[in-house]
């Protein structure tokens, strides 16, 4: 897959529902959703929580897993993807936690640049998780645009994965 109308065309075609919790990109990989004429069949809902209380009040992050593993983690992604599944009628869901700068306020040690990305979806009554963490190189927003870009990018690789696994 090369562009973001690509992405939405994907989502299309397997009569997809997308939504997202997004941290470190503050609500940007759902604005590039957005801006794809058309995608008012394909975006349900966007869910941005920037502080610990944020992921745990909406998104249902488990405080236990922020101390152990830092918000900048797979694991917080995952319990983001997941906890969008719980609450929205999304059939696929794009988490995105990181650190684009290493400039984090959370104590834990960050990688700059490293970003968490997850993806969870209802498959047959089934529901799947996967994560992966990608660096990215540039300043903060070319950082971010990227993990927006990427997840959009990786979903055909996502879904495919969690369509193995249900």
């Amino acid at each position: 897959m090369q562009n973001i109308e690509q992405a939405v065309h994907f989502l299309e075609k397997y009569n997809l529902v997308l939504s997202t919790a997004e941290s470190a990109t503050a609500g940007l990989l759902a604005a590039t959703v957005a801006a794809v004429p058309g995608c008012d069949g394909v975006l349900e809902s966007a869910f941005v929580a920037y502080s610990k209380r944020a992921m745990q009040a909406s998104l249902g992050v488990k405080a236990e897993t922020i101390e152990i593993f830092g918000m900048n983690s797979e694991e917080v992604a995952r319990e983001m993807a997941l906890g969008v599944l719980e609450v929205s009628s999304a059939d696929i869901i794009l988490a995105i936690t990181g650190a684009p700068t290493a400039d984090d306020r959370s104590g834990q040690q960050v990688i700059d640049g490293a970003m968490c990305f997850a993806c969870a979806t209802r498959l047959a009554e089934h529901q799947g998780v996967t994560s992966e963490t990608v660096t990215f190189p540039g300043d903060n927003n070319e950082r971010r645009a990227a993990a927006a870009r990427h997840a959009l990018l990786q979903l055909p690789y996502y879904y495919e994965r969690l369509r193995q696994t249900s």
